[in-house]
């Protein structure tokens, strides 16, 4: 079955929401509410197998005229390996760029893959927008141990 890419749609955010809840459970994904995630569902893509199999999620925040973030990237275990991810990640990219948004970045554990997919680490001291926006109410906060990677489109 080939993977099926389309804008969510607020059905999908209780889908969306257990895959973040199992990737935080893992440590690889930090979670978000339910609240959030009805808040923010327009920002979201979803994969999905053509029987409506959800696979995984993406989204694109804007954080500034130039800025977007690239958050919630999570790919369901059973559907790994089939290059989603890279497909979830390009689809926010083409976005930003339809926005005219020059530089993406993201906030993660998997440095090798955004390494493959053309980011590279800087420093967190170069978003200071997204500290100021979201980090500063994340429970990791300050001492977060995700890396920054940011990519110049």
């Amino acid at each position: 079955m080939s993977a099926l890419l389309r804008n969510a749609t607020v059905k999908d955010v209780k889908n969306i929401h257990a895959a973040l809840l199992e990737g935080a459970g893992q440590g690889v994904i930090l979670p978000r509410s339910l609240s959030q995630l009805y808040n923010h569902s327009r920002e979201f893509v979803v994969l999905e197998e053509e029987d409506g199999t959800f696979l995984g999620c993406s989204s694109l925040s804007i954080i500034w005229e130039d800025l977007a973030e690239v958050r919630s990237l999570y790919v369901v275990a059973e559907a790994r390996g089939r290059g989603l991810g890279r497909k979830l990640v390009e689809a926010c990219i083409e976005e930003a760029r339809g926005l005219g948004i020059i530089k993406v970045f993201a906030l993660t554990y998997q440095e090798a893959f955004f390494r493959c997919m053309g980011f590279d680490v800087v420093g967190k001291d170069t978003l200071p927008q997204k500290i100021w926006a979201d980090c500063i109410h994340c429970v990791k906060f300050p001492d977060c141990d995700e890396i920054a990677m940011q990519r110049t489109l």
